[in-house]
């Protein structure tokens, strides 16, 4: 492929191909980082409502700032990513994030008796989101350019494991400096983080020299073909003039030789990869990944109030529980990538995790009201519901990383950061709207209504993702 990874030992400026894996340590590094703050401060929800004095509404606006400042951000980061290149976005971005978050801890944390407005902790988190945004397309957009095609199934898979891998230390240590330190302690942890990984981001991030010198090589290739046609202009115009007689052939010749230099001139213009924002195929992929985030971020979320109010769980089953779909969901998605890279089916796999997911939600929402209506022993229900918790929070997370390879490959790697901030800018509106639309679920419904709403998000998806295309069709190679 045009951008393919070199299979020489070096790439670009001596750095051996063994240094994309530090690539993509960086990558998973920036993206557990960020991950922390927006998984991990919604596990603080209880001493939140506490220490901030806010009602259940209050609290529903403050967890989704943070969504809805990703969902904003991504695309605008991710256009400047395909601009300025990721170590630069990368950089920008974390610094920026850990100075937000020291901000927070500095003027937005309850200390004593001040207690600050809501309002300042929904800005402070809305601008955390916005900033933060920047980690998810540039990251990457990184590991896509130091990754063959074969390997970035299970490059980007391993990366998104970063997701739930940092989340779920978020959530194990976020409560416990919450509930001992104050929000102080909670807001300056996850800033150290970010501002650690941006040293990490300097000292490895590096573009291998093919998506260095891709600008520059479509703009040799541009002004190779003016020359062209310049050239081929001269050469005639010195034929008519040299000769005497005109000659019929002559003229003719030139204005041949000029038509195919602008020609030539033309289809290197059009040779540049298109905007992913004109792809429909991404649009699909980023649209039917936002449908199956519907059950993710409901387990996410609300998960260990369900096990607690409803199944009447108790703190080491609901840890268990929750940690247990985080593992799972990191395992999943490292696997998933391997596997597809083996069979090149990734679009078969996104559709067959949409049906297995709505089919485990439709099991776990009928559960749900058989056990609201019968009287049965509290123990068994407990763990059938928290087992059947887990199935389905893993289902609902173990697409991602197939997902986000399958949009960089369609955009090609010079436009990889615009599509992958296409399909997180539909991940983060989830994330802004499930919290959201919960609550009034559970007033209309209870439980089982808002595990069916999840199971049909995830069957909407199924006619969304596009298909794989058929075998006996011509193949379209995407520049990569």
């Amino acid at each position: 492929m045009a951008n393919g990874l070199s299979a020489s030992g070096f790439v670009t400026g001596g750095r051996a191909a063994s240094h994309k894996w530090k690539v993509l340590g960086v990558g998973f590094a920036a993206n557990a980082s960020f991950s922390a703050a927006f998984s991990g401060i919604p596990t603080t929800a209880v001493y939140l409502r506490s220490g901030y004095h806010l009602g259940n509404e209050g609290l529903g606006l403050v967890l989704g700032m943070l969504g809805l400042g990703i969902a904003v951000s991504e695309l605008p980061w991710g256009l400047l990513t395909d601009r300025w290149g990721d170590r630069r976005v990368l950089l920008l971005g974390l610094l920026s994030t850990a100075a937000a978050l020291a901000g927070l801890a500095l003027f937005a944390a309850p200390l004593g008796s001040h207690v600050p407005h809501v309002t300042t902790l929904a800005l402070g988190l809305l601008l955390v989101g916005l900033l933060g945004g920047s980690v998810n397309g540039s990251s990457g957009r990184a590991v896509m350019a130091w990754f063959r095609e074969g390997e970035r199934g299970l490059a980007m898979s391993i990366r998104q494991t970063a997701v739930p891998a940092g989340g779920g230390l978020g959530a194990l240590l976020l409560p416990v400096l919450a509930s001992r330190f104050g929000f102080v302690s909670v807001y300056a942890v996850l800033a150290l983080g970010c501002a650690i990984t941006a040293g990490f981001a300097w000292r490895w991030l590096h573009e291998p020299a093919h998506v260095v010198d891709g600008d520059a090589a479509e703009a040799a290739g541009a002004a190779d073909g003016q020359r062209a046609v310049d050239a081929n202009t001269n050469g005639a115009n010195a034929n008519l003039a040299n000769t005497s007689h005109v000659n019929t052939s002559h003229v003719n010749t030139s204005h041949v030789n000029t038509s195919q230099a602008n020609a030539n001139l033309a289809n290197t213009g059009q040779a540049k990869t298109p905007s992913p924002l004109r792809e429909i195929g991404i649009w699909r992929v980023a649209l039917g990944a936002g449908a199956l985030c519907v059950p993710q971020l409901a387990v996410v979320t609300f998960g260990t109030v369900f096990l607690h109010d409803f199944g009447h769980a108790g703190v080491l089953t609901i840890s268990v529980a929750m940690a247990a779909v985080q593992a799972g969901a990191a395992i999943a998605r490292v696997c998933s990538g391997r596997w597809t890279d083996r069979r090149g089916n990734r679009r078969a796999y996104m559709r067959g995790c949409s049906l297995l997911t709505a089919v485990l939600f439709a099991a776990l929402a009928l559960a749900t009201g058989v056990a609201g209506m019968q009287h049965v022993a509290l123990t068994p229900v407990t763990m059938i519901l928290a087992s059947m918790i887990v199935l389905g929070g893993v289902s609902a997370s173990a697409w991602h990383g197939v997902a986000f390879t399958e949009l960089a490959t369609l955009a090609g790697t010079n436009r990889a950061g615009t599509a992958l901030a296409i399909g997180n800018t539909c991940v983060f509106l989830t994330l802004f709207l499930t919290p959201l639309a919960i609550p009034p679920l559970l007033s209309l419904g209870s439980w089982p209504m808002v595990w069916a709403v999840a199971s049909v998000s995830a069957l909407l998806a199924l006619p969304i993702f596009p298909r794989a295309p058929r075998m006996n069709s011509a193949r379209v190679t995407q520049t990569c």
